[in-house]
């Protein structure tokens, strides 16, 4: 297949998701003991007291 016949793809998101909805759910019991979760750290700055 020539270069010029690949099209970029961009990612994309299936309409109606909603990305911190999806990262806030927690897992369900199920899902832990078949080791199906991800473990997520949020991180955030300490905008009352900048130091």
């Amino acid at each position: 297949m020539k270069k010029e016949n690949l099209k970029k793809q961009e990612p994309t998101v299936a309409p109606g998701m909603d990305d911190q909805e999806e990262m806030n759910e927690e897992a369900t019991n199920s899902e832990i003991e078949k080791g199906e979760y991800t473990e997520v750290t949020t991180l955030s700055y300490d905008e009352v007291n900048p130091s």
